[in-house]
């Protein structure tokens, strides 16, 4: 089924605040295995001038993963989950997410297209703190796969 194009400059409103925890950028910093100390260490940085741990560049995907909820289970869109693989994922900063930061996500569909039997779907998501500082934003492609062909 065919993404709704009527969807494109849709805006889903954050939901829940997401506290940015020291934890979660230390577990996340193993995980992706990043060696910076001012992931793991307060007091490094701190020596470079940050208030609290700095979460690794890619910890947005935590944000932006939890915000596209709205976006891919919209029954309105026509999406199949199932069929849906993640295509790319970029970031633009504006400062860096730290610990203690308590964060919003409005996710908008940038642009739906078909391509190759497939479609793509392109969202934003503008990640700022409660009280309205701008911290960064995502960008995210979705693309569901067409049906097999020949499949049963």
């Amino acid at each position: 089924m065919a993404l709704n194009p009527e969807f494109v400059g849709r805006v889903y409103p954050p939901a829940a605040t997401y506290v940015v925890g020291r934890e979660k950028i230390r577990e996340f910093a193993a995980a992706v295995g990043e060696a910076n100390p001012a992931c793991v260490d307060v007091a490094a940085a701190r020596a470079l001038g940050y208030p609290d741990l700095v979460a690794p560049p890619t910890f947005g995907i935590v944000l932006s993963m939890r915000a596209s909820r709205a976006v891919i289970f919209d029954p309105d869109l026509g999406l199949d989950y199932t069929r849906v693989v993640h295509g790319e994922q970029r970031f633009s900063f504006i400062r860096p997410i730290v610990a203690g930061d308590e964060l919003l996500v409005a996710t908008t569909i940038e642009s739906i297209r078909s391509m190759a039997g497939n479609d793509m779907i392109m969202t934003r998501g503008d990640v700022g703190t409660a009280s309205g500082e701008a911290v960064l934003t995502t960008y995210s492609l979705l693309v569901a796969r067409g049906p097999d062909e020949g499949a049963p």
